[in-house]
C-alpha cells in the first residue's frame, strides 16, 4: 500500500508559490542585467574622455576631439533594447589653452525597465579626464 506524504488541499501549492515569487525574480534578475550595463557605459564613457584627451593634448581641434568621442561610444553603449549613439552635444571640452585639458562626456540613461512602470527617472552617467597640455614648440 503506497503512503501519501501530501496532506489533503495542499496539491498545486508550490505551483502557486512559485507564480507568486516569479514576477519579483524575474525583476531583480533584469534589475541586475540593466544595472551591469549601466555601469559598463560608465567605464565606456570613462575609456572614450580618455582617448580624447590623451588625443586632444597633442594639438588636435575641438570639433577633433568630439569626434573621437564619438567614434568609440558609437556602436560600444548599450541598453536592454539595443544600442545607444551619443550626439556631440553630450561631449564637454571647455578649451585647448592652458594647462589642462578635461575632457567630459555624458548621457541620460533611461532604464527599460523603469519605462515599462513608470518608477525610475533616467540618471546621468558620466565620464571625465583631465590631462595636462603639452608645451607647445615655438
Amino acid at each position: 500500500m503506497k503512503t501519501q506524504n501530501r496532506k489533503i488541499g495542499q496539491n498545486g501549492a508550490a505551483t502557486v508559490e512559485f507564480a507568486i515569487i516569479l514576477p519579483m525574480l524575474v525583476l531583480l534578475i533584469l534589475g541586475t542585467i540593466e544595472f551591469g550595463l549601466m555601469f559598463y557605459n560608465k567605464q565606456i564613457l570613462t575609456n572614450a574622455s580618455r582617448e580624447a584627451a590623451r588625443a586632444a593634448i597633442t594639438g588636435i581641434t575641438v570639433s577633433e576631439v568630439k569626434q573621437i568621442v564619438l567614434n568609440y561610444c558609437n556602436g560600444r553603449l548599450l541598453k536592454l533594447d539595443g544600442f545607444i549613439n551619443l550626439s556631440a552635444a553630450d561631449i564637454d571640452v571647455p578649451s585647448l589653452d592652458g594647462s589642462d585639458l578635461s575632457v567630459a562626456v555624458s548621457f541620460d540613461y533611461n532604464f527599460l525597465l523603469s519605462q515599462i512602470i513608470g518608477i525610475i527617472n533616467p540618471i546621468t552617467i558620466s565620464g571625465r579626464t583631465i590631462m595636462r597640455m603639452e608645451p607647445t614648440a615655438g
